[in-house]
Parts: structure tokens; sequence; C-alpha cells
């Protein structure tokens, strides 16, 4: 068994290229996953692609947050040839979305479920490549895997998971996460 968990950051925002129905043209400034196989993070920038993409094909379970509407439309120039809709992914957000009936950040479920908060927005992310801070890149990337990882491990060993309502409320979603 080998999960793992994947996100990536963009070099370019929407505005960047005419909206979101062009996320196919952000580009990858960088890319990180953590495998239960090494127990170990890996950083991926634009030029490992391929090596990212046969770490991907490898894993039992890819596990992310929003994998299908974002990470993999981004890669997906990059291998016309993969077809990511048929890679075993686990998408939290997805998965969240159809029980709840509404879209959850991973702000939102850190924040109830592990006490904890993302480090930054993506935006900001964006800014630092720009300016070749290409290691803070990197280091938010890590940290949104990291939390994606122990959200889910949460939910796989609770049965659920928090998240706080509009209103503040912390309520609880039950999930089957394996």
């Amino acid at each position: 068994m080998n999960l793992v968990f994947f996100d990536l950051e963009s070099q370019n925002l929407f505005q960047d290229v005419g909206g979101r129905e062009n996320i196919e043209k952000l580009r990858v400034a960088c890319a990180v996953t953590w495998s239960t196989k090494t127990n170990d993070f890996s950083v991926y920038w634009e030029q490992d692609i391929p090596a990212l993409i046969e770490e991907l094909k490898s894993a039992t379970k890819i596990i992310g947050f929003n994998l299908r509407g974002f990470d993999y439309r981004v890669l997906q120039p990059y291998a016309p040839e993969t077809h990511f809709a048929s890679l075993p992914t686990l998408d939290l957000l997805l998965d969240l979305q159809k029980i709840l009936g509404f879209r959850i950040s991973l702000d939102t479920i850190a924040r109830a479920t592990l006490g904890t908060a993302k480090t930054v927005e993506g935006v900001q992310s964006v800014q630092w490549f720009r300016n070749g801070e290409l290691e803070k890149v990197a280091e938010y990337c890590q940290a949104d895997v990291d939390l994606t990882r122990r959200a889910y491990e949460f939910g796989r060993d609770h049965g659920h998971i928090f998240y706080k309502s509009r209103l503040g409320s912390k309520l609880k979603v039950d999930v089957k996460w394996k």
C-alpha cells in the first residue's frame, strides 16, 4: 500500500490566464508529495514533472484537496497522454462536498479538526515564485500536504472530521476514508 498525498502551487493566478476556464495555463511552480512508502516529502519543480507523474502513477491511492478541480488540470498540459481522471484518487474536497452539499476549504477543516491553520493563502505563493523565493513556495506547499495528510488520518482513524460553519460553530461530519 502506497498512499501519496499531493499538492501543487502554480506560477500564475486566474487573472493572469483569462479566468478559471483556463486552469491548464497556470503552469506548475512547485509540487510536493508525501508518501507512506518513503514516509517523507518529495519536492518537484516544473522541470521535475515527469518524475512527479511517475510517483503519482505508482501510488495505490493519491490523496489531496481539490485534486480533480485544480491540481490535475494544472498538470494535464505536461502529460497529455496521462488520464488523471483514471488515477486512484481520494479528493477530500469532492468527498466532503458530496456529503455536505457545499464546498469547504482546507483551512476550515484544519482549524476545526487539527487546531491549526494554513500558513498563508495561495496568492502569496505566486508572489514568492515571481520574486524567486522558491524555498518559501516549497515550504508552503509542503505545509498544505502535511495539513491534508493529518486531516485525512484524523478522519480515517475517527470516522469524522470537524469544520466551522459560516457562523463559527464547530460541526462534525462523518467520513469513510480508508
